[in-house]
């Protein structure tokens, strides 16, 4: 495989959205394009919020009236945003991906990389191995889109079906500046990421433990030496992820 020939496609939150580390890691690979459906303030899976004129829950991209794709995050009461807050998680993302490669807008992956997980609710990360039960996605109960293990299975085998010859990585979140949401992201790590990624064969890049952002060195709510607030990456930050997705991304290529 030829790397200046590879089309990079990529999903994940507010850490990936735009050209952060996936830039460099297009950047310094060579690949031939770089298509990122990220959003800010995204999860894995479908949610359900209430709202002053009732119950909102995720809508699918096809819907005839899907209200679109939020990254917001300050409060709000208004019940369209609350619909497009809920539609802002990779079940949707990846919706939108396979229409836009359809619909000519997006090149078909060669290499595809999500990074999900920084926002995502202790109480909703699921049961791996109930997710990984079973050979179809179609009517399957043991998928629960509303959880992190049945969203991860369904995203990457929707890429893994479309795109037969693709490689596919999961990154795992960075370390913040603060150990009780890095503690969160451990059990991700121990209890979802790691059984999904093996289950569905697919590679693991271990961004926690390995791309030498540390919540020692970083401040919470303000700049420290990598992250700008504790935890978004500064542009070096950005760099030193995507240094390192690089390097593991292009030793598992082959």
């Amino acid at each position: 495989m030829e790397l200046n020939k590879i089309n990079f496609g990529v999903d994940g939150d507010s850490i990936t959205a735009g050209e952060q580390w996936s830039w460099h890691v297009y950047r310094t690979l060579g690949f031939a394009s770089h298509y990122n459906v990220a959003v800010g303030s995204s999860v894995w899976y479908k949610r359900t919020f209430e709202t002053v004129k009732g119950i909102v829950t995720t809508q699918d991209y096809d819907d005839p009236d899907f209200a679109g794709i939020s990254g917001g995050w300050l409060e709000t009461d208004d019940p369209v945003e609350l619909q497009m807050r809920a539609n802002n998680c990779a079940v949707v993302h990846i919706q939108k991906y396979l229409a836009d490669v359809r619909e000519g807008k997006a090149p078909v992956p060669d290499v595809f990389a999500f990074a999900m997980g920084t926002n995502d609710d202790a109480d909703f990360l699921g049961d791996p191995e109930k997710a990984l039960r079973g050979k179809s996605l179609d009517d399957n109960p043991d998928i629960d889109l509303f959880t992190e293990a049945g969203a991860m299975r369904w995203c990457i085998q929707k890429i893994a079906e479309n795109f037969p010859d693709v490689r596919i990585f999961v990154l795992t979140p960075i370390q913040t500046a603060k150990t009780e949401h890095n503690a969160k992201i451990e059990r991700q790590i121990s209890e979802v990421f790691i059984k999904i990624a093996n289950g569905m064969s697919v590679q693991l890049v271990d961004c926690h433990h390995g791309c030498g952002i540390c919540e020692k060195f970083e401040v919470a709510d303000g700049e420290g030496r990598y992250l700008m607030d504790g935890l978004h990456p500064k542009a070096d930050g950005q760099a030193r992820e995507g240094a390192f997705a690089a390097a593991q991304i292009r030793a598992k290529l082959y």
